[in-house]
């Protein structure tokens, strides 16, 4: 009797631990604050927000910021930041629970960069007086400071020797 006891506590902490182990919570901040949040292509709300979710490991999830005057802002983070133990604990009772072993790092902050002059921040559209070629050396310019290979600094001294040009 006592035996079955013990088994249905264990039994219960186990599923307990599984459910309370299954979602994973991030909170998304972005500098400036107040800019637009869209997820997998679905507007969320404005920064800073509160994101939760139940996927499985490895599962990624896809980041849009946007606001007015800063270029927009795409990246993407996974479920396989942090070991989540209580994940762990549950698997070793149900084994199911390893799907979700992983969670997401309990804060991320995103830093919106300013617009460059001339550009539509929204669809980069070509400036009035400026011709094709030049804009898309401006818009490779641009990929590659929003990816973080070149300074804005770099960004400006570079867009200078191709206007001038």
């Amino acid at each position: 009797m006592k035996s079955i006891y013990l088994q249905s506590i264990a039994l219960f902490l186990a599923v307990a631990i599984f459910f309370a182990s299954c979602g994973s919570t991030t909170m998304i901040q972005s500098i400036p604050s107040d800019a637009k949040l869209y997820m997998n292509g679905e507007y969320m709300g404005n920064t800073p927000y509160t994101y939760r979710d139940t996927k499985v490991v490895g599962s990624s999830t896809l980041v849009k910021l946007e606001k007015e005057g800063y270029n927009p802002f795409n990246t993407s983070f996974s479920r396989d930041e942090e070991l989540d133990v209580g994940a762990l604990i549950g698997g070793v009772f149900l084994l199911v629970p390893f799907l979700w072993i992983m969670k997401y790092k309990p804060f991320r902050t995103y830093e919106l960069q300013p617009a460059a002059e001339g550009f539509d921040t929204n669809y980069y559209s070509i400036p009035s007086g400026l011709d094709k070629a030049k804009a898309d050396k401006l818009r490779e310019l641009k990929k590659l400071l929003d990816e973080g290979v070149i300074t804005k600094e770099e960004f400006d001294a570079e867009k200078k020797k191709i206007l001038e040009s």
